[in-house]
């Protein structure tokens, strides 16, 4: 009994394998249109089959039909076969209409198409014929951007990622980029995309395929609704057409569309003010806060490193660290600034620290005090504050500086001030123990020696740097060439001295980029409008987007006059410009 319901079931399971093996289906060239639009509708299937029966087409009239068309095709060894029966119908009235199910008999069982429910609509001022290959171009291919919160925090991480969806019914060969988003009003950072990769998806509840073109996150820099501008591609669709070859093959036509994902609002809420501390910078995210010290004993005149770090997820780049302080009878020197940041589809991650080189000068206690850091944390949607621990500094010889006391005083700034004593000079020696300088004779000497052949030995050097100096002086162009690219160099070296003056940083940086197109281009700055400086890169073969980052550059020095920057958005623009101007060099 047991061995009669296995082989059973071995029967049906290969039955059903192999009537799963034929597909027999129909398409629509749309499932909404307008009443004097046309429809068309495939019969499809992947096996030869006979008796052939289509639906009564209830609601509509067959102005053409049926057309019958076969394809057969041999890829890396396998039979690929498509047999289609195809009509071209015209509603008769408004209404919801269904294509009830059509059948045909293959290897003697009988297929049915599943039924089709269509709505018409009053009449469109443009009919659109289902046949036209750009109208199926057009109704088959879509560009769309997602963004993953259209209602963002002041500062928060949002994600646009744009994706081109294409229906099975046509094929794309190839797409290039006509018009790129700026972002004037976010920090950008596109995604590295190592590899498109075909998937399957759906479209309003249609099977499509479809592959991710970019991804970009934002950090948004102001509140209320901003504009995401459109990403516009022109793509070269190949629509089937009713032709065959020779062979039986379909023949294709190829038409060139232009597709734009459409702008995109979003709408920016502002920070809360309620809880909002006194010094916060504005931080956004979730952080952890600490201060470090490389030793806490040492010796006087030794050096040792204090670190103020932040780590975690948010917008680490767009907002400064705290200050350290320090007590009297420490030196302290300039902040090196370090980031150690990575950017995915979450935002940014990873730490940003500022290293401080300290340097006592006297034997003694020095505490650093405890500092705090301050920020608004997305979750909990609330402010939160993390104070780090004071660290005690034990220098343990040196000059007597006197005693730390042990009680703050009203400063101001809450720093432990150092008492000094009378006597921290004492370990300056009076009796200074100088011995005579021995005598030398300068005739016949080494140096008499250098002193008579150093000018016969210069004669040929001048001689060879007067040359080059002519041929230098001669040079015209190259001069011109060799200033701009100097005066360049000097506004960036000004730009990069007014880190945290906003207004003296971007007129700087405004002016280098101007000398630099001056050097390279050899335009005159009235000649210097966005639309003419990015023809002459492209016809200089930049790549388009180092052009765009390049004008995305001057926009930004115009935007930045008029609304607050930190410190380190400025860095970030300054590493920018240097980075533009190395990868144009390198292309040009």
């Amino acid at each position: 009994m047991k061995l009669k319901l296995i082989f059973l079931t071995i029967m049906l399971a290969v039955t059903q394998l192999t009537l799963a093996q034929v597909r027999f289906e129909a398409k629509v060239s749309k499932k909404k249109l307008g009443v004097n639009e046309r429809l068309r509708v495939d019969f499809e299937m992947n096996k030869d089959g006979d008796n052939f029966t289509p639906p009564s087409f209830s609601g509509f009239t067959v102005v053409g039909g049926p057309n019958q068309s076969i394809s057969n095709s041999w890829v890396n060894g396998k039979r690929s076969y498509a047999k289609t029966f195809s009509y071209f119908l015209e509603p008769t009235a408004r209404g919801s209409f269904t294509i009830r199910q059509a059948t045909i008999e293959i290897d003697g069982d009988t297929y049915k198409t599943l039924p089709v429910r269509i709505q018409v609509t009053g009449a469109v001022d443009k009919p659109k014929d289902g046949n036209d290959t750009d109208f199926v171009a057009s109704e088959n291919l879509h560009l769309v951007a997602e963004v993953s919160k259209a209602n963002p925090y002041l500062n928060e991480a949002i994600t646009v990622v744009y994706k081109l969806y294409v229906s099975p019914r046509i094929s794309v060969s190839n797409w290039r980029e006509l018009d790129s988003p700026t972002y004037s009003d976010f920090w950008s950072q596109a995604i590295d995309m190592k590899q498109l990769k075909i998937e399957n998806g759906q479209y309003k509840g249609e099977p499509y395929r479809f592959v991710v073109l970019r991804k970009t996150v934002l950090y948004p820099q102001k509140t209320g609704k901003l504009n995401i501008e459109p990403l516009t591609l022109t793509v070269s669709v190949d629509v089937p057409t009713k032709r065959r070859d020779i062979f039986g093959g379909r023949l294709y036509s190829t038409v060139n569309k232009t597709v734009a994902a459409g702008n995109r609002t979003i709408n920016v809420k502002p920070l809360p003010t309620q809880g909002k501390p006194d010094d916060f910078s504005g931080a956004v995210g979730s952080f952890d806060f600490k201060v470090t010290t490389s030793k806490t004993e040492l010796d006087a005149t030794e050096s040792l490193d204090a670190k103020v770090l932040v780590s975690g997820n948010g917008n680490l780049k767009l907002f400064d660290l705290p200050k350290l302080s320090v007590p009297n009878g420490l030196e302290q020197y300039e902040p090196e600034h370090n980031e150690r940041v990575r950017t995915n589809l979450t935002g940014m991650g990873g730490n940003i620290s500022d290293n401080y080189t300290l340097v006592p000068q006297y034997k003694g206690k020095y505490p650093l005090p405890s500092i705090s850091f301050s920020y608004f944390d997305l979750k909990t949607e609330t402010y939160k504050r993390i104070t780090s621990d004071e660290i005690v500094i034990n220098v343990k010889t040196g000059p007597d500086g006197g005693d730390v006391v042990s009680t703050e005083k009203s400063t101001g700034t809450g720093k432990k001030l150092v008492t000094q004593t009378g006597n921290q000079f004492r370990f300056l020696k009076l009796k200074a123990n100088l011995q005579p300088i021995k005598k030398e004779h300068f005739f016949k000497s080494t140096v008499y020696w250098i002193s008579l052949t150093a000018p016969l030995l210069a004669i040929p050097l001048f001689l060879f740097f007067g040359k080059k100096r002519e041929e230098r002086l001669s040079d015209v162009s190259g001069n011109r060439v060799r200033k701009a690219d100097k005066l360049a160099r000097k506004y960036l070296s000004e730009a990069k001295k007014n880190l945290g003056n906003q207004k003296e940083f971007y007129i700087a940086m405004e002016r280098a980029l101007h000398n630099y197109l001056k050097a390279k281009l050899h335009i005159q700055t009235s000649e210097m409008s966005k639309d003419r400086i990015q023809r002459l890169l492209k016809e200089r073969e930049v790549e388009d987007s180092i052009a765009i980052e390049f004008i995305a550059l001057l926009e930004s020095c115009e935007f930045a006059r008029y609304t607050p920057s930190s410190t380190s958005a400025m860095q970030q623009d300054y590493d920018k410009a240097s980075r533009v101007i190395a990868a144009i060099d390198k292309q040009l």
